[in-house]
């Protein structure tokens, strides 16, 4: 296994850009397989926040705040 990684490597770094960045693509989206459960609990978190938000219950801040914060880094 280790040669045929090893292979790999070597033939990756005669890639041009776009092509690695096509493979590194590739790989990407095989590894993020959809999982049900987790999208079921981000949605219900979803709408205990969106809950929250609407009946003032969440402290909130604006863009401009939020902006400010990170573009003093």
């Amino acid at each position: 296994m280790a040669t045929m990684k090893n292979k790999l490597m070597e033939n990756i770094q005669s890639l041009s850009d776009i092509e690695k960045l096509e493979i590194v693509d590739s790989i990407l989206m095989q590894l993020d397989k959809p999982d049900p459960d987790i999208d079921c609990i981000w949605a219900k978190e979803a709408r205990k926040r969106w809950q929250a938000y609407k009946s003032g219950k969440l402290e909130t801040i604006s863009y401009e705040q939020v902006m400010e914060k990170y573009s003093s880094r």
